[in-house]
Formats: C-alpha cells, sequence, structure tokens
C-alpha cells in the first residue's frame, strides 16, 4: 500500500559530486525550490557516502568452501 500524494525529488550535495532521492508530501502552497535546497543542507552527506562505501565492496580473492566428508 503506498502513501498518496507521495512525490520523488532527487536533491545533489553542495559541492555537487554525489546526489540522493528524496520522497516528501508538500503542501499546495509551499515553495518546492526552497524545501529542496534546505533539505539538501541538513542532509547527511558524510554518512550517505560512507554507507555507499560499504555496499559497493567488492571481495577479492574468495576462497571456494570444501566439502565436508
Amino acid at each position: 500500500m503506498s502513501i498518496p500524494n507521495v512525490k520523488r525529488y532527487r536533491i545533489t550535495s553542495p559541492d555537487g559530486t554525489m546526489s540522493a532521492s528524496l520522497m516528501a508530501v508538500l503542501p499546495k502552497d509551499m515553495n518546492v525550490e526552497k524545501y529542496l535546497s534546505d533539505a539538501a543542507q541538513r542532509y547527511d552527506w558524510k554518512g550517505h557516502q560512507e554507507a555507499a562505501a560499504k555496499q559497493f565492496k567488492v571481495r577479492v580473492g574468495q576462497q571456494k568452501q570444501k566439502k565436508a566428508k
């Protein structure tokens, strides 16, 4: 079941190197650009970068498991 009126927005880091998606329900009279700029400033970019580094870690030299007899 989804939440009605949810829109997905893409925000970029202040230095422009990373981007993240943000899902929000905004009131009709809300300034979207102002909200997104404020959200981009308050977003935890350091934590986002660390999580992305952990997610795509490549294991090198995997060993095959030996069958037990």
